[in-house]
């Protein structure tokens, strides 16, 4: 994701998004379609829902979120969780 002066995260074109899950493994292509499916999700939400081990949702998650696909964010509820969720 290219990121505007000010260090933000510019909008994600829907070809941009399928470019960069092109090379992606398999489990992060499914957590990508759940994301849009579904909307913001925790990690654990993501795995009961892709019916994916927590430890392939957590990989997909992070190489989604390498390709800037998905974004992340604290739950304002419990800091210790965290949302993801497919950039805009």
């Amino acid at each position: 994701m290219s990121t505007k002066s000010d260090g933000s995260a510019k909008d994600v074109t829907k070809q941009e998004r399928r470019d960069r899950l092109r090379d992606l493994p398999p489990s992060a292509k499914l957590v990508a379609k759940v994301l849009q499916v579904e909307g913001t999700m925790s990690l654990e939400e993501v795995a009961e829902e892709s019916l994916l081990p927590d430890r392939t949702a957590r990989y997909a998650l992070n190489r989604l979120t390498d390709a800037d696909v998905v974004l992340v964010r604290h739950d304002p509820y419990d800091a210790r969780r965290r949302l993801y969720a497919l950039a805009e």
